[in-house]
């Protein structure tokens, strides 16, 4: 084979290889358009991840800009390691909506699927306490909740912000004991478009 037909071979095999590359980006890219509100959702990147982050799972009944919602902010029995005396929610301050405590409450949950919905399955009597910038919420059961292997929730009834964001909601459980200190739990991630 001459050297001529050689390059010329090489050539044509880095053109396939690089067409072959072009096309699976595109193949990705467009499919990623093509995903349902619901597959968006899972969808989650951190650009510099944390060892420390827990993410926590959690179900909005609406992602649309100020829209009548119901949040599910899940505490599985896996992300309970110990039973939780007090619960602090931290919101960041661009949330933008009322928090009303008469639209909140805390539960034992059967979580949902694609055969059946979220809902509590029973109510958990518990105060609530927001502060005045409604960035945190503070929870406290009548009893402590134990880390037992049932799921249980916060609900939150609320219209969703003006502003489309992402938002991170925070949870710090204060276990029972001598030492009144709260630890980090993990972090809900929701979505509003």
């Amino acid at each position: 084979m001459s050297p001529k037909n050689q390059a010329k071979g090489e050539k044509m095999k880095s053109s396939q290889n690089y067409f072959s590359k072009a096309l699976l980006t595109f193949s990705i890219l467009s499919s990623s358009l093509f995903l349902s509100p619901i597959s968006k959702a899972n969808l989650e990147f951190q650009w510099d991840p944390d060892p420390n982050f827990v993410r926590l799972k959690s179900f909005q009944t609406s992602s649309e800009v100020n829209d009548r919602s119901t949040y599910y902010l899940f505490l599985r029995p896996r992300e309970r390691k110990t039973g939780i005396l007090k619960l602090s929610i931290k919101i960041p301050d661009y949330f933008g909506a009322k928090i009303k405590p008469e639209k909140l409450s805390f539960c034992h949950v059967k979580i949902g699927g694609f055969t059946e919905k979220t809902r509590c399955i029973k109510t958990i009597p518990a105060i609530y306490e927001i502060n005045e910038n409604q960035t945190q919420i503070d929870i406290f059961p009548d009893q402590p909740i134990p880390s037992d292997k049932k799921s249980y929730a916060f609900v939150m009834k609320i219209r969703n912000p003006r502003l489309p964001h992402m938002y991170q909601f925070h949870a710090y459980a204060q276990a029972p004991g001598s030492v009144p200190i709260s630890g980090y739990m993990g972090t809900w991630s929701l979505d509003v478009d």
